[in-house]
């Protein structure tokens, strides 16, 4: 059941469908975010987290229903006030942050001066010109977000960025992603760290067996701040007969 009223969102979705020859996929989402929140989309492994912000892209085509944002079917105008992070952007190892960066502001055709803001925003300041070759896991994941905030988005697609960082990026990460929000900006990021969701989300929607089993206020869903028992209550095989 949609737990929202209001009529004016960032994005929605009418009945969302995809589905793979192989298994998987989403059925009949109506996704509906707010400006200005972080939305958190959870579910386990195979529950459709990444094939709906890659169909929130237009990365992929849907089999039924539509995505509306900012009130207006999906087009690449719209799309331009989106940044994303899904699998990582291209990252060309021999070459520097940022120059990784410059290749990717002339691909956007946007203006190379966002670059030295957005490594300070992701926290490479001191490591742009090394080599992205060079780099950690968690490091790479930085420069991922970085690419994402090169257009000065009003909409970020994050797809479990926390991959990767130690605890220090973690939390540098949260930090800027509620900064963003206060910005009156929206986030809407994918993640099965529960601990960190409860710190950094405003509005939840859970996924099992690619339906929306939950959709709503986190308060709402988890009142106690206990995340962890009411996504397993939502989750678990005796509640797959259930809607939230």
């Amino acid at each position: 059941m949609i737990r929202f009223v209001k009529d004016s969102f960032v994005v929605a979705t009418d009945g969302l469908t995809k589905r793979f020859a192989s298994g998987g996929g989403v059925d009949g989402l109506d996704l509906r975010v707010r400006p200005g929140r972080v939305y958190a989309l959870l579910g386990p492994n195979g529950a459709g987290k990444s094939t709906t912000l890659k169909l929130l892209l237009g990365l992929l085509v849907p089999d039924a229903g539509r995505v509306l944002m900012w009130g207006r079917p999906w087009q690449r105008g719209v799309l331009a006030r989106a940044g994303a992070s899904i699998d990582g952007p291209a990252l060309y190892p021999h070459l520097s942050a940022v120059r990784n960066l410059e290749v990717h502001a002339r691909l956007l055709s946007l203006p190379p001066g966002r670059i030295r803001r957005v490594l300070e925003e992701v926290g490479l300041t001191g490591t742009g010109r090394q080599r992205v070759r060079t780099f950690s896991t968690g490091m790479r994941g930085r420069l991922a977000l970085a690419v994402a905030l090169l257009g000065d988005p009003e909409l970020l697609v994050l797809d479990e960025p926390q991959n990767g960082l130690d605890p220090e990026g973690v939390v540098a990460l949260r930090a800027l992603i509620r900064s963003f929000a206060a910005a009156g900006r929206t986030v809407i990021v994918s993640s099965h760290l529960l601990g960190e969701v409860v710190q950094l989300a405003d509005d939840v929607g859970v996924l099992v067996d690619g339906r929306l089993r939950y959709q709503g206020e986190l308060a709402a869903l988890a009142p106690d701040g206990d995340l962890e028992r009411a996504y397993f209550t939502l989750t678990t095989p005796a509640a797959q007969g259930r809607v939230a």
